[in-house]
């Protein structure tokens, strides 16, 4: 099968859209409809039905998405450790990563590895952390640096490198700021503003209250730490948030209430990894003795 009409199927049955598709391979809309006529006519089935503006996979696109998926990742592969008999690392290195590690723990590493690997095309993708578990789980991406899952998958290695501790916390004008010793029962009565059930973060702080049975009172949800700083800052709600967000805002002190994050690396142990990879593990492994030593 022609990899041009594979990537157009992935493409399409990733987003459900051809236009969307056709951005992401930055070719036409019409390319995309091509391309996919082509690989249908190839199969002898139909991949998609459109329904009110609507793409869907027929039976026939079920079938064929992991197995296309695999044969671009085989296909890909093969092209790199062919690179790799240099010794050297080049090619694309494909990552994913979160969008706060993205902003605050990553760039120097980043630009370090750059000035080292001048021959690596660094790939970056920037998504919550369960969306880059999937990426690795898939094959999408060689690594991914998230915030760790509080479950193991036994086809995936995951490695800590830092401690994020989180801070409780709400704006220095809350009702909340004016209590010297806040209890769990006391947030609880006032509005939350946390990321999602679907985030490892959402889920520790959840975790918590759930284990001592007090409910939240009227949860807001969004994956972006950032845009809630923004929103406890201006009184919409208190929230839980790592060190680094917490400047402008007021921490409460709750007494035995440490919870943290785990930030790190993940692959996938079924995966030979490319040197462009291994050079990058490299440097993380390196970053992780170094905070270990600190």
């Amino acid at each position: 099968m022609d990899n041009q009409n594979l990537n157009a199927f992935i493409a399409v049955a990733e987003s459900k859209s051809f236009s969307e598709a056709a951005n992401l391979l930055d070719v036409t809309q019409s390319t995309i409809s091509k391309r996919i006529a082509l690989l249908e006519s190839k199969i002898g089935q139909k991949l998609f039905d459109r329904i009110a503006r609507q793409v869907t996979l027929t039976e026939a696109g079920i079938e064929l998405l992991p197995r296309a998926q695999h044969i671009l990742n085989e296909y890909e592969s093969a092209l790199q450790a062919i690179n790799d008999l240099s010794g050297k690392a080049t090619g694309t290195l494909r990552i994913a990563i979160s969008h706060h590690l993205g902003l605050h723990r990553l760039p120097p590493l980043l630009k370090t590895y750059a000035q080292e690997q001048p021959d690596v095309l660094l790939d970056i993708e920037f998504m919550d952390s369960e969306k880059a578990y999937d990426q690795v789980m898939h094959g999408r991406s060689e690594i991914a640096v998230i915030t760790l899952a509080l479950e193991h998958h036994p086809n995936i290695l995951s490695q800590k490198i830092w401690n994020d501790p989180l801070r409780f916390i709400c704006a220095k004008d809350h009702p909340l700021s004016k209590l010297s010793e806040p209890q769990l029962s006391d947030l609880a009565n006032f509005p939350v503003i946390l990321p999602g059930l679907n985030t490892y973060t959402g889920r520790i702080v959840q975790n918590l209250f759930q284990s001592e049975k007090i409910p939240l009172k009227s949860p807001m949800s969004t994956n972006y730490l950032e845009t809630i700083s923004t929103m406890v800052e201006v009184g919409l709600g208190w929230s839980v948030l790592p060190e680094t967000l917490v400047n402008q805002l007021h921490v409460m002190p709750l007494p035995h209430r440490t919870i943290q994050r785990e930030l790190g690396y993940i692959c996938h142990t079924k995966r030979t990894l490319s040197n462009a990879a291994t050079s990058f593990l490299q440097l993380l492994d390196n970053e992780r003795v170094s905070q270990k030593n600190a």
